[in-house]
C-alpha cells in the first residue's frame, strides 16, 4: 500500500495486495510441506492450490489480522453460490480487497 502525503489517506494497489495474500497463502501452503506453485491473479484456490474449506478460514484470519475489520471474507463469499467459491481466483480476492482498503468508509479520516 502507498499513501498520499496529500490527503493522508491509504491507497492500496494489486500489487501490494497480490503479494501480502500470496505471502499467506504461501504460510498456509506451507503446512502441507514446501511448495513452489506460482501465484498469480488467475491462480484458482481450489484447482490450483487444491485450499481446502479449512485453509479459506485460515486465509480468513490472515486477512483479518493484516487488514481488520476493512476486509471480511466471509461477506465477500456470503452471496457466492458454490461454483463461484470453487472457481474463485486469487484476482478476485484482490479486488475485492483493493476495493475495500480504498473506499472512502475506510479513510482515515471516516474513523
Amino acid at each position: 500500500m502507498s499513501t498520499s502525503e496529500q490527503t493522508g489517506t491509504i491507497h492500496a494497489d494489486d500489487g501490494a495486495v497480490l503479494a501480502d495474500v500470496a505471502g499467506m497463502l504461501r504460510v498456509i501452503l506451507d503446512e502441507y510441506g514446501p511448495d513452489d506453485t506460482e501465484i498469480g491473479m488467475d491462480t484458482t484456490f481450489t484447482g490450483d492450490l487444491e485450499l481446502e474449506s479449512i485453509d479459506l478460514v485460515t486465509l480468513a484470519g490472515e486477512l483479518q489480522a493484516r487488514y481488520g475489520d476493512r476486509v471480511n471474507f466471509a461477506e465477500f463469499v456470503a452471496d457466492m453460490d458454490l461454483e463461484e467459491i470453487i472457481a474463485l481466483t486469487v484476482g478476485r480476492l484482490v479486488t475485492h480487497v483493493v476495493m475495500c482498503l480504498n473506499s472512502p468508509e475506510n479513510s482515515p479520516e471516516a474513523g
